[in-house]
């Protein structure tokens, strides 16, 4: 009974640190998303009043509309540099003070949103938006490191995973508060920006109370004790020889190590296909298309011909579709493994793609056809939560060692928040297209489906030691081959040399 209260005590402590950390973290990523749909015509007639107060200039509508998808994507180079000082924050500081540290970033964020209609000026919300990113690439880079090495093996997926569901979550959270009978509202439109500082409060009040990370303490720090300590608490029992091994032989193996830059990694060959495989799959996370409808969910709704009083409600659905989904992938990614996740995922985003594009070429000849095009969008998204939402972020946790995992972070973080960048910047101009706008974003997926299909092995339930062995199938394939050819000529010149003397 004692070793029954203490695993139960262990799990809690696990699953309360795994809420405590994404409520403050990754959650912020998907509200900071969602929010921004709904106050987009109180905000756009904020900086037209401001530019006339100020300059006696009333702006030309696709100039407002400029200034407005400016402070929307600008949250991305936010997110770019937070995702570029993850990694020497997480050497320096830890994992978990780094992601206390973080909510400096938010509340700074929150305080210029709140009193920026106050004193009339836009340029705060711009600011607001760029510190508000920097937490979110914080996050986004440090939380899924933080939960993979405290993680079980057998729970790392799921345990991983979870910040993919509270992300969605934010969303969803997000799109209610959103709502205009609670912070979507006009006269309320600055609380609903600086609403954030919520979850960051919980985060800061909780997240002290748990462990850090056993690995990073271990390898690291050094500290064996503090390791084991953390271990005892997080399992809620006493530490199998097993786990701990498996640190001390990851600790033997960078022993003498220092932590590694991002740009090491580009010129390591022993991580090059670990580097080609995080770096495509979180840029295709992004060039998917997926966030780009958050951004602009009011825009593509009215586009599909629902009326404007029922879009803010449909977008819930939005939210509450990737959420469901993630959920349903947190169950199976420990049974399918990240592999078929991933690959699936995109494989059902582009048949969508497909399907939305007949429908936008056929919603005007047949009358139920923006029905099938909304469906669409839903599906899209479905199938994104399903795998690339999720799988992406534990692939860095599982592919790279230790000395390694902060850089591949800061890689994997950058090439994410630039290419949402990129889209969040051209997707009103893709939007041009019509009924050809989600084509490139069908390519992207099939792309996608195809590269985790011929190159990335699954990595479920397996040690660092044994995938670094399959990728290096694919970093020394051509020196194998070199050696192969070598020895197969040495052996056909032994046949010669022994045929003559015979």
């Amino acid at each position: 009974v004692p070793n029954n209260r203490r695993l139960i005590s262990g799990s809690l402590t696990l699953v309360l640190m795994v809420a405590s950390a994404a409520f403050g973290g990754t959650l912020q990523y998907g509200y900071n998303l969602a929010i921004m749909n709904a106050p987009t015509t109180f905000i756009q007639t904020f900086v037209n009043e401001t530019f006339l107060e100020r300059w006696n200039i009333q702006l030309e509508d696709y100039q407002v509309t400029l200034v407005w998808t400016i402070i929307v994507s600008i949250f991305s180079l936010g997110g770019f540099a937070g995702a570029l000082i993850a990694g020497p924050m997480t050497i320096r500081f830890g994992r978990k003070k780094c992601l206390l540290l973080n909510n400096i970033f938010l509340m700074t964020g929150a305080l210029l949103a709140v009193t920026s209609r106050a004193a009339k000026s836009f340029e705060m919300i711009l600011i607001a938006r760029v510190l508000v990113g920097i937490n979110a690439g914080i996050s986004m880079n440090v939380q899924p490191m933080y939960f993979g090495e405290c993680a079980p093996k057998h729970l790392r997926g799921a345990i991983s995973l979870s910040s993919a569901v509270f992300t969605a979550f934010g969303v969803v959270l997000g799109q209610v508060v959103g709502l205009r009978e609670i912070l979507g509202s006009e006269p309320c439109w600055q609380y609903l920006l600086a609403s954030n500082a919520i979850p960051g409060l919980v985060q800061l009040l909780t997240l002290p109370w748990f462990p850090e990370s056993p690995r990073y303490l271990l390898i690291d720090r050094g500290d064996k004790e503090a390791c084991i300590n953390a271990l005892r608490r997080l399992r809620g029992c006493e530490v199998q020889s097993s786990e701990l091994d498996e640190i001390l032989q990851e600790q033997t193996e960078t022993k003498g190590m220092r932590a590694r830059q991002p740009w090491e990694l580009f010129t390591d060959r022993s991580v090059r296909w670990q580097l080609i495989s995080v770096m495509i799959i979180s840029s295709a996370m992004q060039l998917c298309g997926n966030d780009s409808i958050y951004f602009y969910a009011s825009y593509i709704f009215k586009e599909a011909g629902v009326s404007d009083d029922k879009i803010q409600y449909i977008t819930i659905g939005t939210g509450t579709c990737e959420f469901a989904a993630c959920i349903l992938c947190n169950l199976l990614v420990e049974r399918k493994g990240r592999r078929f996740m991933l690959m699936g995922g995109y494989i059902l985003m582009t048949v969508w793609a497909v399907v939305f594009t007949i429908a936008l070429l056929l919603e005007h000849n047949i009358s139920w056809m923006p029905y099938i095009s909304m469906t669409c969008i839903f599906t899209y998204i479905l199938s994104f939560g399903l795998g690339p939402a999720g799988v992406t972020c534990i692939l860095p946790t599982e592919i790279f060692n230790q000395t390694a995992r902060p850089a591949a972070y800061t890689i994997a973080g950058s090439m994410m928040w630039l290419n949402l960048f990129i889209i969040g910047m051209i997707f009103p101009f893709l939007s041009e297209l019509s009924e050809y706008c989600f084509v490139p974003f069908g390519v992207v997926c099939l792309l996608s489906a195809l590269f985790v299909g011929l190159v990335l092995p699954e990595t479920k339930g397996k040690s660092l030691s044994a995938i670094t062995s399959e990728f290096n199938k694919l970093n020394f394939k051509s020196q194998d081959e070199k050696c192969a050819s070598q020895a197969k000529k040495q052996y056909q010149l032994g046949e010669v040399s022994l045929s003559t003397a015979l």
